[in-house]
């Protein structure tokens, strides 16, 4: 909070979603991991195939959160808020392990 206080920008509080890059042998082998992210809740997953036959397979969640907390150093939000900002992004966390 202190540092909030003292802040003369925007701040912004964000939680990234998790993301897991996985370099396959064979695009077999990333379809199967694919599936299982999938059913697993790891909707944002997805399999790259590059230039040079390079398969990725990534495994990414939709836990993201983004969120103003002051402007032009200006705090628009309580701590009270905050706190509970830091208890959703905690579970999210706990969401991606």
């Amino acid at each position: 909070m202190t540092a909030l206080e003292k802040a003369t920008g925007d701040v912004v509080f964000k939680f990234e979603p998790f993301v897991f890059h996985v370099l396959c042998r064979e695009l077999q082998d990333a379809q199967l991991l694919h599936s299982v992210a999938v059913d697993s809740g790891f909707r944002n997953s997805g399999i790259t195939v590059g230039k040079g036959g390079k398969i990725t397979m990534a495994v990414r969640s939709t836990h993201c959160l983004e969120v103003p907390l002051s402007h032009k150093g200006r705090l628009m939000v309580s701590e009270e808020y905050i706190e509970f900002l830091i208890h959703v992004a905690n579970q999210k966390m706990e969401e991606n392990i």
